[in-house]
């Protein structure tokens, strides 16, 4: 049990990850609950519910509570945050626990307060958001409080952020809602279109992490893939290749190119001549798709480097930016129990 423990949270549309002050890196599982139908009952959260997905009776359903980044379901979330921070922190706290959550650079104010509200509701003592881009770059190791810029792009599930970092500050910042959810959506559609085969997401990500890739590779990889053939109904196996995901995800890869072009061309000079000595530093798990490094390289002119941590990058740097608030004064957002009630009256 961790009392009066600090928590970052990476409330990814895809994973949930949680970062303890002092402990490191606690949890990491899907976003994902089940319910019952009828009632409501919480069944199963994380990769107990993951399971779930595609394989519910009908009195179950298992939902994913965000989508794009933001949330879709506020009393699942809610709910699912409070089951994430009683397994982190034990059932009984005696000191309720300061937490800072990331949030997409571009969200609108009614989601910042559906995600300050459902973290307070679920044990908060006090909540604070981080920009992803900063919690990012902060995990990944990098001097945002240095005035000189830096450029970090953060491919998650639901958002991809693209932002330019100096003095602790976003100077620009672009949140596009194409990322690796799209990617697994484009494998089903391509799977659809090519082999009138249907596929479930599940497959799709399966996919996505073995053979996916966003530039040609030297040697093609293949996997088998099992679905339901939509012309007979029946079940059907066909192969996969890595130049077919390439085909298949060359859509979202491309607008995510174009946004971090567009936020390039806006950058001051003095920071883009920075950017071109330090590189583009890319973190999410959308970084680690075969090939866009190199595809961003080449389509920029400027290195592109993965994050060792890239998956953990935004919940260790919500872990330190909760250890550096004085730096990072400013640049989030503080709203205290009292705050809260006062604004439910």
């Amino acid at each position: 049990m961790f009392l009066g423990a600090d928590i970052g949270i990476d409330l990814g549309t895809a994973t949930v990850i949680i970062y303890v002050r002092g402990k490191g890196i606690v949890l990491q599982e899907p976003a994902v609950v089940a319910i019952e139908r009828d009632s409501g009952k919480l069944l199963a959260v994380g990769d107990e519910a993951w399971r779930m997905l595609g394989r519910t009776p009908g009195n179950i359903v298992a939902i994913r509570p965000l989508r794009d980044g933001v949330i879709a379901n506020y009393d699942i979330t809610e709910k699912m945050l409070k089951y994430f921070i009683n397994k982190v922190c034990g059932q009984r706290l005696f000191v309720r626990p300061r937490i800072m959550v990331c949030i997409p650079a571009v969200v609108t104010t009614v989601e910042k307060r559906a995600v300050l509200e459902a973290t307070m509701q679920a044990g908060a003592r006090s909540t604070y958001l981080i920009e992803e881009p900063m919690a990012a770059a902060l995990g990944a190791g990098l001097e945002i409080a240095e005035p000189s810029g830096n450029m970090v792009v953060d491919i998650g599930g639901g958002t991809t952020d693209v932002a330019v970092l100096s003095l602790g500050g976003i100077v620009l910042g672009e949140s596009l809602r194409i990322a690796g959810d799209k990617f697994d959506d484009a494998i089903v559609r391509y799977i659809r279109r090519v082999y009138n085969l249907l596929v479930g997401e599940r497959t799709a990500e399966e996919l996505k992490k073995s053979i996916g890739t966003a530039y040609p590779q030297e040697e093609s990889q293949s996997m088998d893939v099992r679905g339901r053939d939509m012309v007979t109904g029946l079940p059907k196996t066909v192969r996969l290749s890595s130049g077919e995901t390439l085909e298949a995800l060359a859509e979202p890869v491309q607008a995510i190119v174009q946004c971090v072009k567009g936020v390039l061309e806006r950058t001051p000079p003095e920071l883009a001549a920075d950017i071109i000595d330090k590189g583009i530093v890319l973190t999410g798990g959308g970084a680690l798709v075969r090939g866009l490094d190199k595809l961003l390289a080449e389509e920029t002119g400027i290195p592109v480097y993965v994050s060792e941590n890239a998956i953990t990058a935004v919940a260790l740097g919500t872990g330190k930016a909760l250890e550096y608030l004085d730096k990072l004064k400013g640049k989030t957002t503080l709203v205290s129990e009292a705050i809260l009630k006062t604004e439910r009256r």
